[in-house]
């Protein structure tokens, strides 16, 4: 988990959380090269204990350390002497233009990064089984406690080469005993203008614990605090009402119980609005400070320059997709025209248009069905996701009792790629297996052939190979549909990944961007602002057609990503270039090879030339040329499609 400011957004972060509420391409099928449309072969438990949950259903965290003593006994080791920890890093200050002597210390840094990186991936993959579980957190604490006091006793090393003349950093850069560091000090050397003296360096890496209380406030209040009242359904029968649950009932054919699922959710947020509203605030002010502290323009400039993103990328995404909202209004006037209803709600936008068409599918069922798909890909990439979901148990498979919401694919160099998924059967739940094993794949070809340094891909591509493999399940079930309804069923199912990947997204990373622009004019976020910012960009983005009910000025308030810099911007680009991948691997062999090359570049180069190297433009404005209006167009393919089958 590398800590230098100019590599630490340049790296995956060990916990690549990619919520499935943030919305994903949901749909399904099976090995067996047909689709298979039947019940779950036994009912997900909702809430029920982790004691209750098979162990073949839980991820194989023993595989990283067999007992949690064994955890500890390393832990102690990594922590050292408190006094003076890390004492080997201090002998090497004011040597640092010798290029022999930062060869040794950057071996001893990284060797020391990967050491605690593994005891992290486990603290917070068991943290994540029970947020309710006190010795959980506890490990979790000290860990990270350990990785802010790396972050400081290494806080010096930047300063002092960013001290040193032009030419002498250029020798650095060319000497043979450093070429395996090359890039990063590349990277490094971007960061003169942003870097501070040795002091004020070291002062900014001890804020960064208290920087992050709003995240971590945020996460419990969501995850471990936070309840809801029962989704109520047409007979008047309760339904237990958790985040997991939550996305299968907007999906039910039983209109009153997606609507008092979506009211009974929100109330709870809006119970908390207040609270909710200042560690938005909170977050939103600590990215501003570190923002002015390191000179920068702005927040998105500060988020997107050491990934080498320019801020035209971001807003030009935004007025992509603020060019084709005409299609987005298209859509929802035929989903309500389809529906047969008077109004159409935001809690009617994720129910299937063909009613009668239910597909499920077992967890079993689901892995083979994401195994066949991928076959494109080749005997090697298959085989290692077949290991991996079927043999190695990457996978913690079902909501518990107090596990964390959502899903995520995270690990370190030391270990295998783990998922967390909340798998109720749904047809979002097998596209959700395919999107984490799209970015676990994506890790282990990094990690099998890329250096641990630059083994961790940048966050801006992560989305690429997730949303490259819902692409391949998609086309996998769509040549094997049997009639017009199964085929219609698909057909919007991928409308509705373009929906909520990209408007949606966008919607989202245009509200992040208006509230750090009123957080740079000094003006203070209230719920009332936030409320009304937020209602008047779904009426921009949902059109004249919807009707906005008064919970959803409050969605806001339980997006977890808002607290993860400038994050949501990358699911709509990330789709964008997966979709030009994708039409391009198609049709050519060539394209296939360079998309692996692509997934096992890691972080050898910044994330905008490894999409060009693989055959996409991400900056381009031009719409005959932007894979953002691409990506529009085929939404507009799409929709033709489905008129067709009704």
């Amino acid at each position: 988990m590398i800590r230098f400011f100019a590599t630490i957004f340049s790296r995956k972060l060990t916990r690549l959380l990619t919520f499935a509420a943030a919305g994903l391409f949901p749909a399904c099928g099976n090995s067996s090269n047909a689709l298979k449309i039947n019940d779950l072969e036994k009912e997900t438990q909702m809430a029920v204990p982790r004691s209750k949950i098979p162990v073949e259903d839980r991820w194989n965290v023993e595989a990283l350390y067999s007992t949690e003593a064994a955890w500890k006994e390393d832990f102690e080791i990594a922590q050292g002497n408190e006094a003076v920890r890390w004492p080997e890093l201090g002998e090497y200050k004011g040597r640092l233009s010798d290029p022999k002597a930062l060869s040794t210390l950057l071996d001893t840094y990284f060797g020391i990064d990967r050491k605690l990186s593994k005891l992290h991936v486990y603290a917070h993959l068991r943290m994540d089984e029970d947020l309710g579980n006190d010795k959980f957190k506890s490990d979790y604490g000290l860990i990270s406690t350990l990785f802010y006091d790396f972050q400081h006793a290494s806080a010096w090393i930047e300063p002092e080469l960013l001290s040193l003349d032009d030419i002498q950093f250029q020798k650095l850069l060319a000497h043979a005993e450093l070429k395996p560091y090359r890039f990063y000090l590349e990277k490094i050397g971007r960061m003169r203008p942003h870097t501070l003296n040795r002091e004020q360096e070291e002062l900014l890496a001890l804020s960064g614990q208290a920087l992050d209380a709003s995240h971590r406030t945020f996460n419990a209040l969501n995850n471990a605090d936070m309840t809801f009242a029962a989704a109520i359904d047409s007979q008047g029968k309760g339904h237990s009402l958790t985040h997991a649950s939550y996305m299968a009932y907007l999906r039910s054919p039983d209109r009153a119980l997606r609507k008092t699922a979506f009211i009974n959710l929100h109330k709870s947020f809006e119970a908390h609005i207040n609270t909710l509203c200042e560690l938005i605030q909170g977050q939103v002010q600590g990215r501003l400070f570190l923002a002015k502290a390191r000179k920068f323009e702005d927040c998105l400039e500060f988020a997107l320059f050491p990934n080498q993103v320019e801020s035209a990328v971001y807003t030009n995404l935004i007025a992509s997709v603020r060019r084709n909202l005409p299609l987005m209004h298209e859509y929802i006037a035929l989903r309500k025209k389809i529906l047969g209803l008077s109004e159409i709600h935001v809690y009617d936008l994720s129910v299937p248009l063909a009613a009668d068409v239910e597909i499920k599918m077992s967890y079993r069922d689901a892995c083979k069905a994401v195994v066949a798909s991928v076959a494109p890909l080749g005997e090697t990439y298959q085989g290692h996701l077949r290991k991996g979901l079927m043999q190695d148990r990457w996978v913690d498979v079902y909501e518990n009792a107090r596990k964390r919401s959502g899903a995520y694919s995270s690990g370190c160099y030391d270990s295998m790629p783990y998922i967390l998924l909340n798998y109720q059967g749904n047809l979002n739940d097998i596209f959700t297996l395919a999107h984490e094993a799209g970015h676990s794949m994506h890790t282990l070809l990094s990690k099998l052939h890329q250096p641990y340094i630059y083994s961790s891909y940048p966050i801006f591509v992560a989305e690429v190979a997730s949303t490259f493999n819902e692409q391949l399940l998609m086309g996998h079930l769509k040549s094997v549909m049997k009639n017009k309804k199964e085929l219609s069923y698909l057909i919007n199912h991928q409308i509705e990944g373009i929906r909520s990947t990209i408007f949606r997204q966008t919607l989202f990373a245009e509200f992040e961007l208006q509230i750090h622009r009123w957080a740079e004019e000094g003006r203070p976020l209230t719920p009332a602002l936030l409320k009304e910012k937020y209602l008047e960009l779904c009426r921009d983005y949902y059109g004249p057609d919807i009707v906005l009910d008064e919970e959803v000025a409050v969605e806001w308030a339980r997006i977890p990503h808002f607290y993860t810099n400038f994050y949501v911007y990358q699911y709509a680009t990330g789709l964008s270039a997966a979709l030009a991948l994708y039409e391009k691997a198609q049709n050519s062999a060539d394209a296939r090879a360079k998309y692996i090359e692509f997934l096992s570049s890691g972080g050898s180069r910044y994330p905008i030339d490894l999409l060009a190297k693989a055959g996409v433009d991400i900056r381009s404005s031009d719409p005959a040329l932007s894979p953002v209006d691409a990506a529009m167009r085929r939404f507009s393919q799409l929709m033709e499609e489905l008129k067709q089958c009704f």
